[in-house]
C-alpha cells in the first residue's frame, strides 16, 4: 500500500482520492509515522452507465462470429493456406 506525506497528500488529493476511489488505499503520514488510511466507501454511489452512447458509430459484419474461421482453423491445425 502507497504511503504519501502530508505535503504530497495535500498537494495531489484529488488524483489520489480518484485513485483511492477506484480500490487503490493509501496511507498518509507526518514525519515519516502513518496518521490515516484513505480507502473507497464500499456503499459509495457508483455512475450511472449511458447506454447507446456509441450507437452508429460502428458496423459489426452479420458474419462477424465466423469470420476468418477457415483461416484461423488452419493455424491451429498446422495447414498451410
Amino acid at each position: 500500500m502507497r504511503t504519501v506525506n502530508m505535503h504530497e497528500a495535500k498537494t495531489h488529493l484529488s488524483g489520489l482520492v480518484e485513485k483511492a476511489s477506484k480500490g487503490e488505499s493509501f496511507i498518509i503520514a507526518r514525519a515519516g509515522k502513518p496518521l490515516v488510511k484513505v480507502v473507497a466507501l464500499e456503499d459509495a454511489p457508483k455512475p450511472k452507465r449511458r447506454l447507446g452512447t456509441l450507437d452508429g458509430l460502428y458496423n459489426i459484419p452479420e458474419d462477424f462470429d465466423t469470420m476468418f474461421q477457415d483461416e484461423i482453423i488452419a493455424m491451429f491445425e498446422g495447414e498451410e493456406g
